[in-house]
């Protein structure tokens, strides 16, 4: 198949362009470069350069289906510019969305699982529920080939350890790598539903490959989740380091954990609790 992922050289992108190219299939990847990094780039993948709110190049065609992962993927920093969220996170998705419709491609969006919590609490739970709905508008009037993936706290190689689009993970990471304490935001009761990357990736592909249509959104968590104190022990246990306890930080859910089964039902796809383990393995 001839495969788009938008977002190719970030995080989960680059996880997943290696998957496919595993697989035999032909990548083209979309990305401007602002959290995705170059080293992330993989032999025999075509890079473009380019924001996704820009008119794609008109040499892309024949593609099966794309993979629309390219966001503003964090919370605090969507804080600090809600405008670049709303134009990345909404009208990208439309963009994206509206390139599918006319070129009749299969789309995979990646949502979030804040769309289970308020989301007037963030602009980029906001900005990435009103993505989800444009993906459900399109499917409703235009009848585009769309389906929703729920991401659940992704973790794993290539996460982002510097600067502001780390998640805790690995923000702890570049904390020990530092020689700093790990800092804790809140309480550290918070609990999450850590998901390894190569399971994010297993459920993307079985999404994009399966002719199952999902009514709402295919939930992609492991069903497990770990309050923040208890992913910190893992962290002492191995490297031996202290903690710090921050000022709670607005958009700062409770808990995450995986909505339904559907995605292991009806598409077979087996997620497993892998945190313990890659903690071990740094």
């Amino acid at each position: 198949m001839n495969i788009m992922v938008t977002g190719g050289a970030g995080f989960i992108g680059t996880n997943l362009i290696k998957r496919l190219l595993q697989e035999g299939h032909t990548v083209i990847s979309i990305d401007n470069y602002d959290s995705g990094l170059r080293e992330n780039e993989q032999s025999g993948v075509t890079y473009i350069e380019q924001d996704i709110n820009c008119p794609l190049p008109s040499s892309i065609t024949n593609i099966d289906i794309c993979y629309h992962l390219a966001a503003v993927s964090r919370i605090q920093p969507s804080f600090l510019d809600p405008s670049e969220t709303f134009r990345v996170n909404t009208k990208g998705t439309e963009t994206i969305a509206e390139w599918c419709r006319v070129n009749n491609v299969k789309m995979v969006y990646a949502g979030s699982s804040s769309r289970w919590h308020n989301p007037y609490q963030s602009p980029y739970a906001m900005y990435k529920h009103l993505g989800e709905e444009v993906c459900k508008m399109y499917r409703t009037i235009y009848k585009t080939d769309i389906e929703i993936a729920r991401f659940y706290n992704v973790y794993g190689p290539h996460e982002i350890v510097d600067g502001d689009w780390a998640a805790v993970i690995g923000i702890w990471r570049r904390q020990v790598r530092d020689g700093l304490p790990i800092t804790i935001v809140g309480d550290g009761e918070q609990r999450r539903d850590f998901t390894h990357v190569i399971d994010i990736v297993d459920g993307l592909v079985r999404i994009g490959m399966s002719t199952e249509h999902h009514d709402d959104a295919w939930e992609l968590g492991t069903g497990t989740n770990y309050s923040i104190n208890e992913v910190y022990h893992m962290f002492k246990e191995k490297f031996a380091v202290n903690c710090t306890y921050l000022t709670d930080q607005p958009g700062n859910y409770r808990k995450t954990l995986r909505e339904n089964n559907d995605c292991l039902i009806r598409l077979g796809w087996n997620p497993q609790d892998r945190l313990r383990e890659y903690i071990n393995s740094l």
